[in-house]
């Protein structure tokens, strides 16, 4: 590892060592990883053999290789894409419903607020209610200083990105960044906010000192 990568890796660790701190005061149980590898096995064994996993849409948790890893456990994972449109409400509404949760978050603050915008809904209501459990993984790319500037990352960063990945026709797919747009196909619909865990459902954030994810 050069002294440039040492000096990034050290940054990143020491916000999510504080961002953890954060997260445990407010209710969350809250893991720091050395490195995806590791972020990876300590999911994993987060997860039992028989748990039925949703997870919506998250590139962060794909990054990471859970998907596979999970199937190959023998878990059911319940994940809609490149579902046809059909059975989507099947499968989303199935993801609500499961024993754990696998997802990530578009931001976080280090005082320990995560912020996400949706365009259906089905993930931040998930992040609330419905599973027993929800483990978020989170890149330290996407650790804000406060609040504002957590909303601000969703906005400029992780919505147009999503937007273009997702090859929709709203204006931050064409530009590359918000212009806080009224267009049909946007996907900035649901602003949730979690100040503190929400009080049906254990969650876990695991903050991994890499740039994950948007």
């Amino acid at each position: 590892m050069s002294e440039f990568q040492k000096a990034r890796k050290t940054y990143y660790h020491l916000r999510c060592k504080k961002t953890a701190e954060s997260l445990e005061a407010n209710g969350f149980d809250a893991v720091v990883a050395k490195d995806s590898v590791d972020a990876q096995k300590k999911i994993m064994n987060l997860i039992n053999s028989d748990d039925e996993v949703g997870v919506p849409g998250s590139a962060t948790i794909r990054e990471l290789g859970l998907v596979e890893k999970l199937k190959d456990k023998g878990n059911r994972v319940i994940e809609h894409w490149g579902a046809d449109s059909d059975k989507m409400r099947k499968l989303r509404l199935g993801q609500i419903n499961s024993d754990v949760l696998l997802t990530s978050s578009n931001a976080l603050s280090l005082d320990g607020r995560l912020v996400n915008i949706d365009g259906t809904g089905n993930r931040v209501a998930a992040m609330m209610y419905g599973p027993d459990r929800a483990i978020i993984a989170v890149g330290a790319n996407k650790i804000a200083d406060d609040l504002e500037e957590a909303h601000a990352r969703v906005k400029r960063v992780a919505a147009p990105i999503n937007a273009i990945r997702l090859n929709t026709d709203s204006p931050c797919a064409d530009t590359g960044y918000c212009v806080d747009c009224d267009a049909d196909s946007t996907i900035c619909r649901a602003t949730v906010i979690l100040d503190k865990k929400p009080g049906g459902i254990d969650s876990t954030v695991v903050l991994v000192p890499e740039e994950l994810g948007y």
